[in-house]
């Protein structure tokens, strides 16, 4: 490579995609494939050390494969920044046990509706037999988004309160 961005051209895009198609999109075609897990009895330093290494969104807790619980940002921020907290205390002390989860088949308008409704920035995704096979994220939605429909993007209209810099 060069060094220079590569864009799709419309005809890549959203003249082959129409909004119906983008409706019936399985979330596991978007969706992080190795999100990054730990087990419940990791101590809390070394969780924190791998959800940083992993960009920091999200952990998942896993047992045995299944999803025992999830560690997010706002967990961070809410149950350990400020706080005077043990660091070799098991994660499991901090996650949000039995998180919300969607099925890997589930289509991407299942996932919007999933994480308006429940104000996650994050959804594990779970298999027919109850296994971790992904991790959605409101930013891959959002990058999917964008490039299913560059046009629509690009030609939206500018919001009163928005102003050019400089």
């Amino acid at each position: 490579m060069d060094g220079t961005a590569q864009t799709k051209s419309v005809g890549d895009t959203s003249a082959g995609m129409s909004r119906l198609d983008l409706r019936n999109e399985r979330v596991r075609s978007v969706a992080q494939h190795a999100p990054v897990s730990v087990a419940p009895d990791m101590p809390l330093d070394q969780a924190l050390a791998q959800m940083r290494s992993g960009g920091g969104d999200a952990l998942l807790i896993l047992k045995a494969g299944r999803l025992a619980g999830i560690l997010t940002e706002r967990d961070v921020l809410t149950r350990i920044f400020g706080k005077d907290v043990d660091g070799t205390r098991p994660v499991r002390d901090f996650m949000t046990p039995d998180p919300h989860s969607l099925d890997a088949d589930a289509t991407l308008l299942d996932a919007m509706v999933a994480m308006e409704g429940g104000h996650y920035r994050n959804l594990p995704l779970v298999d027919s037999a109850g296994q971790v096979v992904g991790m959605l994220r409101q930013q891959d939605l959002l990058e999917y988004v964008a490039e299913a429909f560059p046009q629509e993007i690009l030609n939206l209209p500018p919001r009163p309160h928005q102003t050019m810099e400089a």
